[in-house]
C-alpha cells in the first residue's frame, strides 16, 4: 500500500541531502513532488528525472524560499502545474557557524532568513489552499540544536528553536480546519556534507550517540512520511527528535 497515493507534496531545498531523501521516499509512496533548489541545477534536474521515472509527477523549481514574493510565486506556479497541494515540507536550511564573539550580523541575519523566515513565507503562501480544502499537513525541519542549543551555533540554534515555536502556534491556529503542523528535529545525519568531514571527527560523534551510528536521510524521510500520511491524523503541534537517543 502506498501511503501518499495521489497526494502532492512541496519540499523546499530538495536537490541533495535530507530533502532529496524525503523526495525519494515520498515518490516511492505515490506522492507527486514539487521541489525547490537554489543553485544545484544539475542535481535538481537529475532528481526530477529520477522521480518521474518512479511513476509520479515531479518538477523542480529554482526558487528562494527566504524571499516572501518568490515563495508566493513558487506556490502559485505549483498550483497551476499540479492543481493541488496536500503536504508542505519546509526543509531548506543553511549554517554559518561561528562563536558569538566572531559572528557577523550578516551571518546571523542570513541564517534566520533562510531557516526561519522561509518557514513563515511558505506557510503563509500555502495557507489559503489548505484552508479552502480543509486539510493539509505541514512538516517543518528543526534540529536537536534547536531543542538543546550548541556552542558556535547561536544563529542556527535560534533559527531552529524559532521553527518549533512557530509550528506549535500554527498547529493551534489551524487545527480546527483539519490542518496539522509538526516538527522533525534531526540529530547527526550522514549526508554528502558530512562525508567531507574528517573520519575521526565523525567517529567521535557516532560514539556519543546511544544507537552508536549517525542517522540516514531515510531515517528522517520515514519520520516525515508518518507526519504526511493519515497514520498521524490525530497528531499535531509535536516535535519528533530523530537523533538516535542524543536527547534522551
Amino acid at each position: 500500500m502506498k501511503l501518499l497515493q495521489g497526494k502532492t507534496a512541496i519540499i523546499t531545498g530538495a536537490s541533495r541531502g535530507i530533502g532529496k531523501g524525503i523526495a525519494e521516499i515520498f515518490a516511492k509512496n505515490g506522492a507527486n513532488i514539487a521541489f525547490t533548489y537554489s543553485s544545484s541545477v544539475e542535481s535538481a534536474m537529475a532528481l526530477e528525472k529520477e522521480l518521474n521515472g518512479m511513476g509520479v509527477k515531479a518538477k523542480g523549481y529554482q526558487s528562494d524560499a527566504s524571499d516572501f514574493n518568490e515563495a508566493q510565486a513558487f506556490v502559485d506556479a505549483v498550483l497551476v502545474d499540479f492543481e493541488t497541494v496536500d503536504i508542505l515540507i519546509n526543509n531548506a536550511g543553511i549554517t554559518k557557524d561561528n562563536l558569538l564573539m566572531r559572528m557577523s550580523e550578516e551571518d546571523f541575519d542570513k541564517v534566520i532568513d533562510v531557516n526561519l523566515k522561509s518557514v513563515f513565507n511558505m506557510t503563509k503562501a500555502i495557507q489559503k489552499t489548505f484552508l479552502k480544502q480543509r486539510s493539509g499537513s505541514i512538516i517543518n525541519m528543526s534540529s536537536v540544536v534547536g531543542v538543546k542549543g550548541n556552542a558556535g551555533q547561536t544563529n542556527y540554534s535560534a533559527s531552529k528553536a524559532g521553527v518549533i515555536g512557530f509550528s506549535k502556534s500554527v498547529a493551534l491556529e489551524l487545527g480546527s480546519r483539519n490542518i496539522r503542523c509538526n516538527v522533525i528535529a534531526p540529530g547527526f545525519i550522514e549526508t554528502e556534507m558530512t562525508a567531507k568531514l574528517n573520519e575521526d571527527v565523525v567517529k567521535g560523534w557516532r560514539e556519543g550517540i546511544p544507537l552508536k551510528r549517525g542517522g540516514s536521510t531515510e531515517d528522517v524521510a520515514n519520520a516525515c512520511l508518518f507526519f504526511a500520511s493519515d497514520m498521524s491524523s490525530f497528531v499535531t503541534g509535536q516535535v519528533l527528535n530523530v537523533c538516535g537517543g542524543m536527547l534522551t
